[in-house]
């Protein structure tokens, strides 16, 4: 056997890599939808760790925000502009 030979794709590789792009659009899609409300969270983005786990699993990081803003997101759900998630 030749020593070069590469190993087939591994699924979980490409399942994880496939869950890392849709969590970032994710994450694009609901900085959209806040900036339409007039929020930002600075935070808002991909848990690093997400991106070297083995097992596809990323988490959302919302990261800190005032109080200002807690309410606002808050009066933004409640007014019904906050969708079902799709």
């Amino acid at each position: 056997m030749a020593a070069n030979m590469s190993k087939p794709p591994n699924p979980r590789t490409r399942h994880s890599v496939n869950c890392i792009e849709e969590a970032e659009e994710t994450v694009n899609r609901l900085r959209e939808v806040l900036q339409q409300s007039g929020i930002t969270l600075p935070s808002l983005r991909v848990e690093l760790a997400s991106y070297t786990r083995d097992i596809p699993c990323p988490l959302i990081e919302l990261g800190r925000c005032n109080v200002d803003t807690a309410r606002a997101i808050a009066a933004a759900v409640l007014s019904g502009k906050g969708g079902a998630a799709q």
